[in-house]
């Protein structure tokens, strides 16, 4: 099994942002000591921006988080992570996920359907590829305790999105002391209190009109109460690590003491700024690189 452990990067710059700045940024992130680029997958050539992180680094593990399966073909994922591996070595790392209804159905109504049946054809399709992708270099965005096991069963782990600590113990427990749990983890570097809730409610509306997310954070003990008004300071402080780099380095500490084995972070910034968050990712490397 494929062990990843310290802690990596998620970021839709580097798969949806210039692709040049990208390339230079991948670099730079592999040589503060980041250990996966994780990067996500909501339409477009998802091959074509991994195999450009590929190119732009030597060691560093290359990840998808995830890989919408209702976007590609097992026998296309098969076929470009054969490829991926003979050109580049064994650095990369299929996450699959099953995406959400109101995203899949906005396109064609009535698509999404059976999401765990959906996810399981998905893995045999894997396995019966002219090239298989080995069960060890793949994971599921697995949040509730049916996919969890899916997970358990036919992949290396999980790799949980807009989740707590308290999450990756479930998601620890569910997997097994073998598997990987590799949850994305949203940090802030604001130690205003204000803004840093400001910044996290930008960013987690979107996610709040997800049913999935919803009813995940619902089976942590979060209440309609959490969800008005674009989210209670209790919730928005759980979603995400804010302050200085201590305490976002507590936050991967909580992560990382309930069971996970590497934590990727994903900065917020203002919604104005632009291009890739560099200065926060060189001002955290010191704290959270090991």
């Amino acid at each position: 099994m494929v062990r990843l452990s310290g802690t990596g990067i998620w970021s839709g710059g580097l798969r949806y942002g210039d692709a040049g700045e990208a390339v230079e940024a991948a670099g730079e992130l592999e040589s503060l000591g980041y250990s996966a680029l994780w990067i996500p997958d909501t339409g477009g050539d998802l091959f074509e921006s991994v195999e450009r992180l590929l190119i732009a680094t030597t060691g560093i593990t290359v990840a998808t988080g995830i890989l919408n399966l209702w976007m590609h073909t097992p026998e296309a994922t098969a076929e470009a992570y054969a490829g991926f591996i003979d050109a580049h070595g064994d650095r990369v790392l299929v996450g699959i996920g099953v995406s959400h209804a109101p995203l899949i159905d906005a396109a064609e109504p009535g698509r999404y359907r059976n999401p765990l049946a959906s996810t399981a054809a998905f893995l045999d399709g894997l396995d019966a590829a002219v090239h298989p992708l080995p069960s060890d270099r793949r994971v599921l965005a697995a949040l509730g305790p049916k996919m969890l096991e899916l997970a358990r069963q036919r992949t290396a782990g999980t790799h949980p999105y807009n989740v707590t600590p308290e999450h990756t113990a479930v998601a620890r427990e569910a997997i097994g002391p073998d598997g990987l749990v590799l949850p994305e983890q949203a940090v802030a570097l604001e130690r205003d209190p204000s803004r840093a809730r400001a910044l996290g409610r930008a960013h987690l509306s979107f996610y709040f009109a997800l049913p999935n997310y919803v009813n995940n954070l619902r089976r942590l003990g979060f209440g309609d109460e959490d969800f008005a008004d674009g989210g209670s300071d209790r919730l928005v402080d759980a979603l995400v690590a804010w302050g200085d780099e201590d305490s976002i380095r507590d936050r991967i500490d909580l992560h990382r003491a309930a069971g996970a084995d590497h934590v990727c972070i994903q900065v917020l910034t203002d919604t104005t700024a632009l291009g890739l968050p560099l200065a926060q990712w060189r001002q955290l490397a010191p704290v959270l690189v090991d």
